[in-house]
């Protein structure tokens, strides 16, 4: 520990500093043999001397009026937890918890501790931040990596703090472990009231959701209370203003509704809380509910790649020379739309633009460039629902040949050719200079069979 350092507030008090080799200051003593205090109003600061003062230290207080005691220092072992509940499922996994412990319920809490291996924990309790004092154990279970799950049988009433403790078996102390407590700065406030959501995670953009909730009371009593139901997006909402339960049944129901605005985004995440306050405002509790707003896929079709032309220039000498592709990329009519275009294969120049077809549907025009030393250009088109096309081209020496997911075309070298094919046959469609080998070979072929 270092820089430890203790507040105290409240009027017409006194109080009594005690080390643990039994070395006392009284507040009356501005700089002693245990620290310096100041003091400003009714607030007390003591900046305690802690070097070879380990141990339990007391503080004795005498205050004829309510009074507050903090006290706050710098280590390297410390502690963070959450509130968590079993979710089910093959893995026994668990869930962050929302909302108040509920006063004489079981909670569990995951502990995660820092300070390496040389720490152990020997206990995690629940402790009465006002009043006696008391406490309640948990029982500890480690997870490893200085993760614990701690077990409270039974959650006090009113406010309550996280107190850890320990053993700590650094270089200095290997003979013999010291001694540490850590307390969590943070009060909990535990509550009689319950307040539980179950409700579908997901809302479509432009539709309503109904969430049922339920309120009960913890010692069975029943009572009228208010409701209130807030969102962070702002959201439309309805729900009832007040539930009451009937004393002996414990517990009453009531519905949140919750309408997405039709341009809400396809994911965005919208947070409910929902509270329940007891007459008199003398008790309050709530749940979280996390919803995402997620539109309907209707769009599975990939976008389509229509070649439009090819044109190259590839003497010997590849690098001199370009070979250009000009390609229309569509998400058909009913598509979502083009939503990128990148380079999977191929180091050339992209450009992309977008333009209106003669369908009404918005095309993407591709321009790519590259040196004919690099012949083979693979893109990778994705629309706005996650469909994945894929555009493939290449040029040759003497011939410069388009190769996409619609359609193909062959054009000879430094010439444009428009397509020929709007659907893939496999192989590329008949130009002029094949169409004739093919007859030459046909010719042949049919002039041998009459010699024969």
């Amino acid at each position: 520990m270092r820089n430890l350092n203790a507040y105290i507030t409240g009027g017409s008090l006194s109080f009594t500093l005690t080390s643990p080799s039994g070395v006392s200051q009284s507040n009356s003593e501005a700089s002693g043999p245990l620290g310096t205090i100041q003091t400003v109003g009714n607030l007390h600061r003591v900046s305690l001397t802690t070097h070879n003062n380990t141990g339990l230290w007391e503080i004795s207080l005498n205050s004829l009026e309510s009074y507050s005691l903090k006290v706050i220092g710098q280590s390297s072992v410390n502690f963070g937890y959450h509130f968590v509940e079993a979710f089910g499922g093959a893995h026994g996994d668990f869930g962050l918890k929302e909302g108040r412990p509920l006063t004489g319920d079981n909670i569990t809490l995951l502990v995660s501790v820092t300070g390496g291996d040389s720490v152990t924990v020997t206990a995690v309790a629940l402790v009465e931040a006002l009043g006696s004092g008391s406490e309640v154990n948990g029982t500890l279970q480690s997870l490893g990596s200085g993760d614990f799950l701690v077990t409270v049988a039974r959650v006090p009433q009113g406010e309550v703090v996280v107190r850890l403790r320990g053993e700590s078996n650094s270089a200095t102390t290997k003979s013999s472990p010291s001694l540490f407590q850590r307390q969590a700065s943070t009060q909990i406030k535990t509550s009689s009231i319950s307040v539980t959501v179950q409700a579908d995670s997901t809302l479509e953009p432009g539709s309503t959701i109904s969430v049922p909730f339920t309120v009960a009371m913890a010692n069975g009593t029943g009572g009228a209370f208010t409701v209130r139901a807030t969102n962070d997006r702002g959201f439309t909402s309805s729900f009832p203003a007040s539930v009451s339960i009937v004393t002996g049944e414990g517990a009453a129901n009531g519905t949140v509704t919750l309408t997405a605005p039709a341009s809400t985004p396809s994911g965005t995440d919208v947070t409910l809380t929902i509270e329940a306050e007891s007459a008199g405002a003398a008790d309050l509790n709530y749940a979280i509910l996390r919803l995402s707003v997620v539109s309907k896929v209707k769009d599975f079709s990939p976008p389509q790649c229509g070649a439009v032309s090819v044109s190259s220039n590839c003497p010997a000498d590849c690098g001199a020379s370009y070979w250009q592709l000009s390609a229309n990329l569509t998400d058909g009519a009913n598509g979502t739309g083009i939503d990128r275009v990148t380079l999977r294969q191929g180091n050339g120049t992209l450009n992309t633009s977008t333009e209106v077809g003669t369908g009404g549907e918005n095309v993407t025009r591709v321009e790519y460039s590259a040196t004919c030393c690099s012949k083979k250009v693979e893109l990778v088109v994705v629309d706005r629902a996650g469909n994945v096309g894929v555009c493939l081209g290449s040029v040759k020496d003497s011939v410069g040949l388009v190769v996409s997911s619609t359609a193909q075309a062959s054009v000879t070298n430094t010439t444009a050719v428009p397509v020929v094919s709007t659907t893939s046959t496999g192989g590329p469609p008949l130009t002029l200079s094949l169409y004739l080998r093919i007859c030459v070979m046909l010719s042949l072929l049919l002039w041998n069979r009459v010699e024969l």
